[in-house]
């Protein structure tokens, strides 16, 4: 029996520039040792001509489908009860999904939920990661370092569920990690961030070294890409010396999270 535990979840698709936010989800699993103990059916919630499920070999020779996974993990960090929601946005019935979830968030009697995201924006990859807190305490946000938001504009999945379930009275929170535009494939700078702050928020400590390396490597995929564009190159420059001169405020970090989510849009209505 779990003990008022705290949800944090993280869905892959429009929510998750970088991959940063499902990246943090995953790294607590491994670093949490948590175990799946349950799972949304994928088959009321996709449109799997848009989602579609993935082929892969097993040892080389049988053939397994994975279908778009929901799943729903326990951990017990330094004695807290926490679960994890590592999943995949929805296609379809979006409120269904969230009542789903919200259903579950009361039977397991949770106090807290927290959601991950990511989003692209004008930051240099060697500057240490914005990050911006939708929490309750503004003296804990302030505390931990975070922007705050005023965010107005369309929204994912995560949006949908921390409205519901604020509105069914259970404290929903959420942490968003600022993505260089320019840095091609995943960030694990941003996940790390993200796990890191995720953990200190629900007070219990969660170990990120395995992150470093790729960290590192990622920042010199970056270097090189960057060196090998002039006008990218002239781009950072111009991005840290502004960074540099004055901190970007927290209404600036939400522009960039509307102009993000309208470009994800891309004119058209979300689900």
């Amino acid at each position: 029996m779990l003990e008022r535990p705290a949800i944090i979840a993280a869905f892959r698709g429009w929510n998750d520039a970088g991959r940063a936010a499902s990246g943090a989800v995953e790294h607590l699993r491994e670093a949490w040792a948590a175990e799946a103990f349950a799972s949304i059916d994928p088959e009321e919630f996709f449109d799997f001509q848009a989602t579609r499920p993935e082929v892969r070999l097993v040892e080389g020779e049988t053939r397994q489908i994975d279908w778009p996974a929901n799943e729903i993990l326990h951990a017990k960090p330094d004695g807290r009860d926490v679960v994890l929601l590592d999943g995949v946005e929805p296609n379809t019935r979006w409120r269904s999904f969230t009542a789903t979830i919200g259903g579950l968030a009361r039977d397991l009697g949770a106090e807290r939920f927290l959601s991950l995201g990511a989003f692209l924006a004008d930051v240099p990859h060697r500057s240490p990661v914005p990050l911006i807190g939708s929490l309750a305490d503004p003296v804990e946000r302030d505390r931990l370092g975070l922007l705050p938001s005023n965010y107005e504009g369309p929204t994912g999945i995560t949006g949908v569920v921390s409205a519901a379930l604020t509105s069914d009275g259970l404290r929903s929170e959420s942490l968003w990690a600022a993505v260089p535009h320019y840095a091609p494939n995943d960030d694990p700078k941003a996940a790390m961030a993200l796990a890191r702050t995720a953990a200190r928020v629900l007070g219990v400590s969660a170990d990120v070294s395995e992150l470093l390396a790729a960290v590192d490597e990622w920042e010199r995929e970056v270097d090189e890409a960057v060196a090998g564009n002039d006008s990218l190159t002239q781009y950072v420059s111009e991005l840290e010396e502004a960074e540099a001169s004055e901190a970007p405020t927290g209404e600036e970090i939400a522009a960039e999270v509307e102009r993000f989510l309208r470009d994800q849009r891309g004119g058209k209505d979300q689900p």
